[in-house]
């Protein structure tokens, strides 16, 4: 079946950061990266080509609160390293099923990141 093809896939996730500075610096020491844009208003960072996005204004909260998951080599490298820095463990690693292993941590402004580590994702496919 064809399909007009609206979506391009997963561009930014933006997480709400009323201390703007400390929240620049703790995602940077998180992911390993200094932004590519830094704004008063908002501060982005590439990350595996995806952007991660820091809004001190963050009113387009959505009521479902939904958690972004970065992929990961290593779920344990990296809720050990998040917590090394200032994460609070939510949810500790765990195997879902075929090898798949989630967790969370909450960032010191209250939002939480989902980490994955899914061996069968291959992020260069297209369909």
């Amino acid at each position: 079946m064809s399909r007009p093809r609206h979506f391009l896939g997963l561009r930014t996730v933006i997480y709400a950061a009323p201390d703007l500075d400390k929240a620049k610096e703790w995602y940077a020491s998180a992911f390993g990266v200094d932004p590519y844009y830094d704004q008063p208003y908002y501060v982005g960072f590439n990350i595996g080509g995806y952007e991660l996005g820091l809004d001190p204004n963050a009113t387009h909260v959505g009521p479902g609160g939904s958690t972004a998951w970065w992929g990961v080599a290593s779920i344990e490298e990296a809720i050990a390293h998040m917590k090394s820095i200032g994460g609070e463990v939510v949810e500790n690693p765990h195997d879902v099923g075929d090898g798949v292993k989630v967790g969370s941590v909450k960032d010191p402004f209250g939002n939480i990141v989902g980490i994955i580590e899914n061996p069968m994702f291959d992020p260069t496919a297209t369909t």
